[in-house]
Order: structure tokens, then sequence, then C-alpha cells
């Protein structure tokens, strides 16, 4: 009989590391110029704290663009200019690393099949989220099976941009224009995501409300750079 497995996520905050300022302190990214022996630790903490060993945590190379790589291993380094990972692979834990951008964290239970997505507003302008899915299908998921969660992120009422830049990422993730608290053009990328996946057929999709610019337990590059990076985890677990 296989085992049951339990698919679990989680996102990190700033707190509980050993990082010093101005990345104090649970920084996990290791390319903000925080010191790499304290990302480390941070990065054993991690794999401590959700009971998975530090080798099976898969980590990316972001670039901020579409490409997505299926996993079915540990990985010794990260993997190469990629933004989302893929795999049926239980034990393994993928992670996104963000300071502002949306992490999404997919998956079809049934299917046994997860991702972990950074969607960026390049990224998700240029269509990272529907090749995501593509790739989880053709592992078996089914778009009406697989639930969705957006971490935390910039919110629209804080992520300002220019007028012609809200124009152009509409066009192409419609949903996301929005108006700031301070009147200006913004940008809700988790509200266009939603829209993307709700029009994709995905059958449940969920928002931690969080805004990252707002939420000074949060990293946020727009706040204050350089900062570190939170990390969006998602695994599936054996029953214990």
């Amino acid at each position: 009989m296989a085992p049951v497995l339990t698919v679990r996520r989680v996102f990190t905050t700033r707190a509980g590391g050993f990082s010093a300022p101005p990345y104090d302190s649970f920084n996990l990214g290791d390319h903000v110029g925080d010191d790499p022996a304290a990302v480390q630790r941070n990065r054993e903490r991690l794999a401590e704290t959700i009971g998975v060993a530090p080798q099976r945590l898969v980590w990316m190379e972001q670039i901020h663009g579409r490409t997505v790589h299926i996993v079915d291993g540990p990985r010794p380094e990260p993997v190469p200019a990629t933004d989302a990972l893929v795999t049926t692979t239980p034990e393994l834990a993928l992670v996104v690393l963000t300071a502002d951008c949306v992490p999404i964290l997919l998956s079809d239970d049934a299917a046994g099949v997860i991702a972990a997505v950074h969607a960026g507003r390049v990224g998700a302008r240029i269509g990272i989220v529907p090749r995501v899915l593509e790739a989880m299908m053709s592992l078996g998921a089914r778009p009406e099976r697989i639930g969705a969660l957006l971490g935390p992120a910039a919110s629209g009422r804080q992520y300002e941009v220019p007028a012609e830049m809200r124009a152009d990422v509409e066009r192409h993730l419609p949903g996301s224009a929005t108006t700031t608290v301070r009147g200006t053009p913004g940008l809700d990328l988790r509200a266009g995501i939603r829209r993307q996946l709700t029009e994709a057929g995905v059958g449940a999709i969920a928002i931690d409300p969080r805004c990252t610019i707002e939420d000074t337990a949060l990293f946020s590059h727009r706040r204050g750079a350089p900062t570190g990076r939170l990390g969006g985890v998602i695994w599936m677990q054996a029953a214990r």
C-alpha cells in the first residue's frame, strides 16, 4: 500500500534566525549580501523546523522569467535560471524566495503533484503561472483539483508604479491594475494571478493578506534595500 501523503505549506517571517542587520534575522537568500554562514544556519534551521533533511530543500536561481523545472530528487545547488519548481517526490521541499514578489504554492493532493512559484511583476506578466499549470498537468494534475496559496507580497494599496507600467501589466495580466492609498497608479499582482488561476479552472485559491511593504515582520525590498528574503515552502510528508 502506498504511503498516505499530506501536503504541507509554510511561509517564513523575519524572526528566529542568525543574520545581522539589515538582514535580521531569518534571511534565507544567499544572493543579497548577507553573511553566507548566517544564511546557511538559517537554512538548516528551516529544514529542522519543518522536519525535512537540509539536502532535501530545493532552491532556485530566480531570474524573473517563466522557466519551470520538474525535479525528482535533491539538488546540490540551486536549480539554475528558473522561477518555478514542480515535483511528485515525497519529502522533497520546494522553496521560493521573495521580498515583495508573489510566492505561489500549488498542489493537486490526489495526483501527488506540488509546485512552488516566484511570480514577480515581470514573471506574472509573461505567463509563469500558465507554464506551471501545464507542467503540473503533464504529471497528472487536473486544474479543478489544484489548490493555490498566494503568500505575503506587495499589496495593491502600496505597490506604486508608473501609469504606463500599470496599463502594460493589465493588458497581459487582467485584474491587476489598481490605485494605491496615495491615489497613484498601482498593481495588485495577487488579484491578477487569482483571476488567471480562476480562468484556468483552478479549484481552490487562498490568499495570505499580509503586505510585505506594510508589515515590518516581513522582508520588503521596496520598503528598505538591502534586505533579506522570505521563504515559501511546500512538500509532501508521509504519515508518521
